[in-house]
């Protein structure tokens, strides 16, 4: 499972990490740096899944042009 949570962009790591945080935090998520085995499948999966979709919605802005 090493590979999978890997960032395609390396310059982009930084950044991601930060919308990450970001997103914990708008979300009431108590993420830490390093390990988060004290919080749910539900927790993470909630900043994941809330991240995809402000990354969506961003995309779709940019395509039409906005």
């Amino acid at each position: 499972m090493s590979g999978r949570n890997r960032v395609e962009v390396p310059e982009a790591k930084e950044a991601m990490d930060r919308f990450k945080f970001e997103v914990a935090d708008e979300l009431g998520v108590p993420l830490s740096s390093g390990y988060n085995g004290n919080l749910t499948s539900y927790q993470n999966g909630s900043v994941g899944g809330m991240m995809v979709k402000k990354m969506i919605a961003e995309q779709e802005k940019r395509m039409a042009g906005k």
